[in-house]
């Protein structure tokens, strides 16, 4: 099947809740992908950064054909070997003491939700449903319901109340409103130390800091969404190295499997996680062999490779010279690492079309918040590569 038959199908037959750019993708190795029709394209999103490792690696598909030719799945009602050496590896990298294996970012987001909860009941004495957490305006920690009831973007909630209480927003990157929000009811305060989907914010430098000594001094639980910035995307392990801190609880997904396999994790001190009991949560498929034998290797490779050095050192690269094209359109360009944000000035028609402009170029990105163009490459990506990139953007930025 050709492409327009293939998205004729799709609109039949599939529900309208996306507006993907028309290419329809067949393979993929490192940054590049091919249509349908044999055309090639730099991946410049990486399917949100859950492709960090880049397409198809090898090692990381290896590991998980020889895992799924030995046992796929046994639930969390039996054992299995490969739990306990993911356990060890992901808290070795990470310094954590604790961790839950999830299958998809939202649900992490929604186990750390109610462990946090349960510990402010348990360990801070709050009244029974009184729990109260602290989100940042313009989040983005999913879809579920209770997730999109602590969003401030409209589109995601109307239609969809009634939604789950205990929540309340501040303004990000301003910790003096994070220390005038908290309550005797406060259990934790949920943050992106990039907002991605905003339009890759970045907070002012030290914010990370303030936030982190703000929690501590107040007995909150500091919690990082790293789903998106975690993984070696902003150069660093996790983002919050790049002030030097350690969060209560990390979120991870995404790139934890190399865009293999569905697979998260909260990563955490064992105080907040330790309040599970037997019983109290759970997931089929949360820690299954496969998922955790892709992990591992995911996260090895991710090392091993080079890939966050290289993800620090040319992103630095990236953005330098994304600045120094001289556009009419474009308002700033910001980011950290391989995150990058070009915001363009709101008389410019939007991000979309420039965006669709660079596909027939070769090059996919997409637009968020309908003014910025996010860049997000795979972190295997080279100078050359960037430079081809970098001529095709030149193209499309300068009229």
């Amino acid at each position: 099947m050709n492409t327009k038959e293939i998205i004729e199908l799709e609109n039949k037959f599939g529900a309208k809740n996306y507006k993907p750019l028309d290419v329809v993708l067949e393979k993929g190795k490192g940054i590049w992908v091919w249509d349908v029709e044999g055309n090639k394209y730099m991946d410049c999103l990486a399917a949100y950064s859950a492709v960090n490792q880049g397409h198809c690696h090898p090692k990381i598909i290896k590991k998980m054909k020889e895992q799924l030719d030995k046992l796929c799945i046994t639930s969390r009602a039996f054992r299995n070997d490969q739990l306990s050496l993911f356990y060890k590896d992901i808290c070795n990298l990470t310094h954590s003491h604790m961790v839950l294996p999830m299958n998809s970012g939202a649900e992490a987001v929604e186990t750390v939700i109610k462990a946090v909860r349960k510990w402010g009941y348990t360990t801070k004495n709050i009244d029974e449903g009184k729990a109260e957490i602290i989100v940042c305006e313009n989040n983005f920690h999913g879809r579920t319901l209770t997730i999109i009831g602590f969003s401030t973007e409209e589109q995601y909630k109307e239609g969809f109340g009634p939604f789950t209480p205990g929540f309340k927003a501040i303004p990000f990157g301003d910790a003096r409103a994070l220390e005038n929000a908290i309550t005797k009811n406060t259990v934790a305060f949920l943050v992106e130390p990039i907002q991605g989907e905003a339009g890759v914010i970045v907070p002012p430098k030290g914010y990370l800091r303030a936030v982190r000594d703000i929690c501590t001094k107040n007995n909150v639980a500091l919690v990082f969404d790293e789903i998106q910035t975690g993984l070696g995307r902003t150069g660093k392990l996790l983002a919050e190295e790049h002030e030097g801190i350690e969060s209560d609880v990390t979120l991870i997904g995404k790139a934890l499997s190399g865009g293999c396999y569905p697979v998260s994790a909260v990563l955490s001190n064992a105080e907040v996680l330790g309040v599970f009991l037997p019983g109290e949560h759970g997931s089929t498929f949360g820690g299954n062999p496969v998922a955790c034998a892709v992990a591992r290797e995911a996260l090895k490779v991710l090392v091993d490779e080079g890939m966050i050095e290289n993800a620090a050192k040319l992103g630095d690269y990236f953005q330098k010279k994304l600045k120094e094209i001289s556009s009419p359109y474009v308002k700033e360009v910001r980011g950290k690492g391989l995150l990058i944000g070009v915001e363009l000035k709101h008389d410019a028609g939007g991000a979309r079309p420039f965006c669709e402009t660079l596909m027939k170029k070769g090059l996919l990105c997409k637009e968020t918040h309908e003014h910025v163009i996010r860049f997000a490459p795979p972190l295997v990506i080279t100078k050359k590569d960037i430079d081809w990139a970098l001529e095709r953007i030149r193209e499309v930025l300068i009229p």
